[in-house]
C-alpha cells in the first residue's frame, strides 16, 4: 500500500530535485571541451547541454520549480563559470533572466510532448532575452560596422546582427535540447514524482 506523500515532503523532494538538476546544470557549463560544448563567438554564445537539466525540472516539476531554478543557474552561470557582461543589465538579461526563462519548459508540464514542445519554448524565451539584449545594450558593440558569416553590420542594423548572433548559437542549443530530451524521455516517464 502507497503511503499518501504530504506537501511538504513533495515540496521537499522539488527542492532536493532542483538543487541536483541546477547543479549538474552547472556542471555542464564547466565542461568547456566538445560534445559538451562548442563555442561560437569570442564574446559569447555556446552549443552545450546547460539547458536541459532546467528543461526536465520544468516537465517533472513545472514552472513554479523551473522558473527560480533557471534564475538560480543563471546567477551561478555568471559568477562561477566565466560569465562576460556589459556591466549589470547585461548580466541580468544574458544570464539570470535568460536562463530563468528556460525554465518556462514547465507550462507544458503533463502533456504528451511537453519534453519535446517544453525544450522549443525554453530555447525560444532564451532566445527572446538574448536577442533584447543584443538590440539595446549590445548594440554598442556593433559600433560602425561588424563582420558575421560574412555579413557586414553597422549600428543601425542591431535588429538584424542580434538576430544573425543569438540566432546562431541558439538554433544549435534547441537542436542538442531536443536530441537529448527524446533520448532521455522514455526513463525519465519512470521516475516517481
Amino acid at each position: 500500500m502507497k503511503l499518501k506523500q504530504t506537501k511538504r515532503a513533495i515540496n521537499l523532494r522539488a527542492l532536493c530535485e532542483s538543487a541536483i538538476l541546477v547543479a549538474l546544470a552547472t556542471v555542464f557549463s564547466l565542461l568547456r571541451f566538445p560534445p559538451f560544448r562548442i563555442d561560437l563567438w569570442a564574446q559569447g554564445g555556446s552549443i552545450d547541454f546547460v539547458m536541459v537539466p532546467i528543461i526536465i525540472l520544468g516537465w517533472r516539476r513545472g514552472f513554479r520549480w523551473a522558473i527560480p531554478a533557471g534564475l538560480a543557474l543563471g546567477l551561478i552561470e555568471c559568477l562561477i563559470a566565466g560569465g562576460i557582461g556589459w556591466g549589470l543589465p547585461s548580466v541580468l538579461l544574458d544570464y539570470v533572466l535568460a536562463y530563468g526563462a528556460v525554465g518556462l519548459a514547465g507550462f507544458f508540464r503533463n502533456e504528451k510532448w511537453g519534453l519535446p514542445v517544453g525544450a522549443v519554448v525554453a530555447a525560444f524565451a532564451r532566445f527572446v532575452i538574448h536577442y533584447i539584449s543584443g538590440v539595446t545594450i549590445y548594440k554598442i558593440a556593433v559600433g560602425e560596422s561588424v563582420g558575421i558569416f560574412g555579413m557586414t553590420f553597422g549600428d543601425n542594423m542591431s535588429y538584424l546582427y542580434s538576430l544573425v548572433y543569438n540566432g546562431s548559437y541558439m538554433l544549435g542549443n534547441m537542436i542538442i535540447a531536443l536530441i537529448l530530451v527524446f533520448i532521455l524521455q522514455a526513463p525519465l516517464r519512470k521516475l516517481p514524482k
